[in-house]
């Protein structure tokens, strides 16, 4: 029974062991374990189980390194089950991964900033719904920022994407130097040439790329519905904002990219990763590119609910009390 508590301290010597040559005499006298007890460990005849968990840790070694370390267990989870046909639970991949001291890159905060105010914006006609029943039915968009160094110098880039609500696809995007109304405009080109019949609602912040009469003159000339989120409100646009935490956590945080090329490349190659091969559980362990081809090829659309999040939930109902004592 001591042996089966021990197992994630006996598991992560043996990885630390294996893999960077620490002494085992340091590792047992840090973790406060008996050399001889884990040496015993070693040494005992493994069951079914045991065996099995050894053959899942070599699975999680080779995905965490082939993806760079960004797997957290979720993700990890699904890779292993979809990649080798398996039907293992969220805990014991967790289990495992914490004995072998593996995370995921975890988030940076965000800093606070002070928002400006346009001089023409549109209504929030999304209005957080975020649920989408077919391809091209709502898109979202926004722009952020990277660095990269040359030096002591600090440079940026600027990334434009388009995001489909309905798979969560990137449906065009734009890296370029400047922050300015023709690197959206680019974007949005590109996104109109690859799909000429999409005439979805167009939602943005209130960017002042988006609020200029000449981008408002394109949605028009393309039949699409302008929506805006409200100043100050970032959760309007939820799914796009938590996209860029998915993209900065994956392949940006924790990274020092010393070239421009350098940085552009990484940025194609994680968009790649994430259309192909990137599964989400939400689409029943699908890709963004697998969930659009079955849509376009089937008469209706298959559905895929939004789980109920419940900090929204929460904000909703608070947001609803504090309208009514207005009242």
């Amino acid at each position: 029974m001591g042996e089966v508590r021990q197992e994630p301290s006996y598991l992560a010597i043996q990885y630390l062991h294996d893999t960077e040559q620490y002494p085992v005499s340091k590792l047992c006298a840090a973790l406060h374990i008996p050399r001889c007890s884990y040496y015993k460990w070693r040494k005992r005849e493994k069951n079914k189980n045991e065996s099995l968990n050894e053959q899942v840790i070599e699975w999680i070694k080779a995905l965490y390194i082939e993806q760079n370390g960004i797997l957290g267990y979720r993700q990890m989870t699904i890779a292993i089950n979809r990649n080798y046909h398996t039907h293992f639970n969220r805990k014991r991949i967790h289990r495992l991964m914490r004995a072998l001291q593996l995370r995921s890159v975890c988030r940076k905060k965000r800093g606070s900033y002070t928002p400006s105010t346009p001089e023409v914006t549109a209504e929030n006609i999304l209005n957080r719904d975020f649920h989408a029943d077919k391809p091209n039915e709502k898109w979202l968009t926004d722009v952020t920022e990277f660095k990269w160094y040359e030096g002591p110098e600090i440079r940026k880039l600027y990334l434009s994407a388009i995001l489909d609500l309905y798979d969560r696809r990137i449906v065009a995007y734009k890296i370029g130097t400047s922050n300015n109304s023709q690197l959206v405009f680019d974007t949005f080109d590109e996104a109109v040439a690859q799909n000429p019949e999409a005439h979805p609602l167009f939602h943005s912040d209130a960017g002042f790329q988006y609020t200029s009469p000449s981008f408002q003159n394109k949605l028009r000339e393309h039949g699409m519905i302008q929506s805006m989120s409200r100043i100050g409100c970032c959760i309007d646009n939820g799914p796009m904002e938590g996209f860029w935490g998915i993209l900065k956590c994956e392949m940006y945080y924790g990274k020092h990219y010393r070239t421009k090329e350098e940085l552009i490349h990484a940025l194609e190659e994680w968009f790649h990763y994430y259309t192909y091969e990137r599964y989400q559980r939400r689409f029943g362990v699908r890709t963004p590119y697998e969930v659009r081809s079955e849509a376009l090829k089937a008469e209706t659309p298959a559905e895929y609910k939004i789980p109920e999040n419940k900090r929204i939930m929460k904000y909703k109902q608070e947001h609803y009390k504090s309208q009514q004592a207005e009242i």
